[in-house]
């Protein structure tokens, strides 16, 4: 069938000084936006938005102020138009082939704020777009592989407003992206949404496997520990992430049974997470994989200890929705 399901990510074409342009910066970049590419002008833009006011849900009504909507455009509108591009040359090659496209822009510096989704969702439907997910950036920190960082009764306020705006202009699914491990979020997603959601996931299964590891090759799970104890500072820069690697405890002070418990830490979580392409990727001098090989022959020859870490783990990221 080849791939069914894409997912556009124009975190690239985020304009994130947006937020906090003068008024002046900001007239400038909304003026000089890609209209042409964007089948709209400025002028039809503002008509379109303002003096209007978008009744989304019951006791949830939007209003765009000039600024709103002209700070909404310049972030995001560049997103917008790259988006559509895609699309289009995505439906160009796919032909009769059926596929699912999926819009995620949670890599932004600030958080998607409700008026902000609305705009990118209409402006995209006006632009002939047809997509079956959206990822905003959330309030509160989604970092890799650990549960939530933040106001739960905040963020379930929020998300409340953003499952309105995708039912109103959709319906679509909300997509909880660096969705791993957000035990804490799951109950709150799979009550509003009534399952129009996609938690995205990966990176967890890497650590579960490493789960398997310390129970099977204790040996070699210690050296994956160090080397990513010290790799962190290093791999971190392409995260969002915050754990402390002096608070991940080293192989040597841990005995053959405690290991797994590296797992069970947020800084341990984060650290071996955030390393994986290192650790998979390593060559020694000889050319030779210096972990990777032995990492997935460990796994090979011991495939019940494996499947039994991750149906316990996935297990527990399903279950919330399964009411």
């Amino acid at each position: 069938a080849g791939f069914t399901m894409f997912t556009i990510d124009p975190g690239a074409h985020v304009d994130n000084a947006a937020d906090s342009d003068s008024s002046g910066a900001l007239a400038q970049k909304f003026e000089s936006l890609p209209w042409v590419e964007l089948e709209d002008t400025a002028a039809d833009c503002r008509r379109r938005y303002l003096g209007r006011r978008f009744r989304v849900a019951d006791g949830l009504a939007l209003e765009l102020s000039d600024e709103r909507l002209q700070r909404a455009a310049a972030k995001y509108g560049r997103a917008v138009a790259h988006t559509a591009r895609l699309y289009r040359h995505l439906a160009t090659r796919m032909g009769r082939k059926p596929f699912e496209l999926e819009m995620s822009v949670d890599e932004t510096a600030t958080p998607t704020s409700v008026e902000e989704h609305f705009f990118v969702a209409s402006e995209l439907k006006r632009l002939g777009v047809k997509w079956v997910s959206l990822a905003p950036r959330f309030i509160g920190e989604f970092e890799k592989g650990v549960d939530y960082k933040g106001d739960l009764a905040a963020f379930e306020r929020s998300f409340a407003q953003h499952v309105a705006v995708a039912r109103h202009l959709g319906p679509y699914k909300l997509s909880i992206h660096s969705g791993s491990d957000k035990f804490s979020v799951y109950p709150i997603a799979a009550r509003l949404t009534g399952g129009l959601v996609h938690v995205k996931t990966a990176g967890t299964s890497y650590l579960e496997a490493l789960r398997a590891l310390a129970g099977v090759q204790p040996d070699l799970f210690r050296e994956i520990l160090d080397f990513a104890r010290e790799r962190y500072e290093t791999d971190k820069a392409s995260y969002h992430v915050s754990a402390n690697p002096s608070k991940v405890p080293t192989a040597r002070q841990l005995k053959d049974g405690e290991l797994a418990s590296v797992l069970d830490l947020f800084d341990g979580r984060e650290v071996l997470h955030v390393t994986f392409g290192s650790v998979l990727t390593l060559k020694n001098a000889d050319g030779q994989y210096r972990f990777r090989d032995r990492l997935l022959l460990a796994l090979r020859q011991n495939e019940e200890a494996h499947y039994a870490a991750l149906e316990k783990h996935l297990g527990r990221h399903i279950s919330p929705f399964r009411s």
